[in-house]
Order: structure tokens, then sequence, then C-alpha cells
């Protein structure tokens, strides 16, 4: 976006002020992968705000889909996998949304996904690739060129760039300006902050930008790519934020277990519950309860015991 500020500036704000950045009918980036650092804090404020028709795409999707999708939030995602989670397989709200709803499914290769956040981040309208080609996947997929590359004459898939525009992301810790820092696998995030137009970063706990200055090497979004940022502690709930909460499970196997048994009316009364029902995000965390959030974290710093 040309006309964006890229100033160093505060940004700090709340849910309810980035979830303005988000509009109906935008094309939406969504951070993390599975069940690691899903922006949830983000997704769960754009169902209170009852967004429609976004298009979402992520690298790999688990509940968050099914929310998206449940809520009439998104009537299309792009990813390369969209299950409830390893455990419990392929999720009934997507085959019910899809079958019956007409609902958007678009799948790509895992790489195919990446490369064209790549792409986005790069500038570039393309990317050449190897992936895909010989598979089933492919043949859905006719945005994807097959060339013959000028220099070798080997066989290439040229995938367009992903640019959406809006990114939203969960990370450990950033400043106030959104330098941020990220431990653990880093997803497709830079690539995904490069590419679009607008960056609403979550985060775990807001530090000074001297602590950022210490360790410069940890930083893998600037400042300058982002535009909003939002504290929330276990942004990620339900899901795992890497090295400070593992996957709450109790809650998760209850919720595949409502909403699998009726993709409509499990879920609509899942999103009453915890989405429409609590004031604030400090509130649905008390719903999911006390107990499991400190059995999660437990787990998550058991990394770092001796």
């Amino acid at each position: 976006m040309a006309g964006r500020d890229r100033s160093l500036r505060e940004k700090v704000m709340s849910l309810e002020e980035a979830g303005s950045f988000v509009q109906d009918g935008m094309k939406v980036g969504v951070g993390g992968s599975t069940m690691s650092r899903t922006p949830m804090a983000m997704i769960w404020q754009l169902i209170r705000q009852k967004r429609k028709n976004l298009s979402c795409s992520r690298a790999i999707v688990s509940t968050d889909g099914d929310l998206l999708f449940g809520s009439g939030v998104s009537d299309h995602i792009i990813t390369s996998w969209f299950a409830q989670g390893i455990l419990w397989g392929l999720s009934k709200v997507l085959r019910h949304h899809v079958e019956k709803e007409g609902k958007n499914y678009e799948e790509w290769s895992h790489m195919g996904v990446g490369m064209r956040f790549r792409a986005g981040g790069m500038g570039v309208p393309f990317l050449p690739m190897r992936a895909m080609l010989g598979s089933d996947v492919l043949g859905q997929r006719p945005e994807g060129k097959q060339i013959d590359c000028p220099f070798t004459g080997e066989r290439l898939l040229l995938v367009p760039a992903l640019n959406p525009d809006v990114a939203l992301i969960h990370v450990q810790r950033c400043d106030a300006y959104g330098n941020a820092q990220i431990d653990g696998l880093q997803f497709m995030d830079i690539d995904l902050a490069l590419a679009a137009d607008r960056v609403i970063l979550t985060t775990e706990r807001i530090v000074s930008n001297d602590q950022i200055r210490r360790a410069p090497d940890q930083t893998k979004i600037p400042f300058f790519c982002v535009d909003a940022v939002v504290e929330v502690p276990y942004g990620s709930a339900p899901h795992e934020c890497y090295g400070l909460y593992e996957p709450m499970m109790k809650h998760m196997e209850a919720y595949v277990k409502q909403v699998n048994a009726d993709p409509i009316e499990g879920m609509q009364a899942y999103l009453d519950k915890y989405f429409h029902g609590p004031k604030s995000w400090n509130d649905y965390l008390a719903l999911i309860g006390l107990e499991e959030l400190l059995e999660a974290s437990q787990r998550g710093r058991s990394i770092y015991n001796d």
C-alpha cells in the first residue's frame, strides 16, 4: 500500500479498534499454522463484529477455519490442509459448509501457499516451483500456469502472488511500535507480514524497545510492516503459543464432539457461549477455565525444564 504510514510510532490499541482495519469482503491472511500461534483473539473479535464475505488464507487451517465458516465471517478459505487437528481428522463443519452451503475451500500444496505469500512479500506477480506438478492438486488449481524454463527447458509451475488486505499474526512479544519477536517455528508469518497491505499484531505481552534491541536477531517482523499492536494474554487460546502454553485439550475435545455431532446447531451454541456471550477476552478465558489455562501453561513452559 503506497500511502501506508511506515513511521516509528506507537500503535497500541484495543481488539475493537484493531478490528476496524478489517472490512467486509476483504482478503485476510491468518498467521501461525494448525493449532500453533493462531491469532484467535482477532478471529474472536471479527466474529463478534459480524464481518462478512472474508477470503481467508493460512498455511494450515484447524478449528479456526471451522469458526470462520460456521460464524458466516468467511465464505472462502485458501490453504493446503483443513482439519480439526491431527487428533480429530477432517472437519464435519468444513464438509457441511462446502458441500451444502456452497462455501469455497481452495486447496493448494503447502509449498504452493508458501510461495504465493513469498511472491507477495517480494512484490513480484508470481514465483516458479516444482511442487504440485504431477499431482491431482494441480488439476484443481487453474490459477497455476505451467511453462518451460527459458534457461533449462525444465517444466515449471508459476503460482500467483497472494497479497492479503490485512494479516492477523500472533507473537510471543513485541514493542509498542510493532517490532515482533517469534519463538519457535516462524511458519509463513514473515512473508505474510511483507505481503499484506496492513498487519495487525496480537501479542502475549508488550515489552520495551530496549528489550527488543538487546536481542535484535530475534526480531522477525519489523515495525514498518505493522499497523496495529494489541496486547492479548493467551491470545491463541484454546490453541497453543510455543514456550508459553500448549493447546487446551479438554476444551478442544469438548468442542470437536459438540460441533461434529451437529455442525449447525452445535456450532451456533458454541459461538453463542464463547464468542457472543463474553463481554471481554478475559471473560472468554474465564469460560475456558482457570484450571485448564494453568495446566496448558505448565505444559507449555516445561520445554525450559532441565
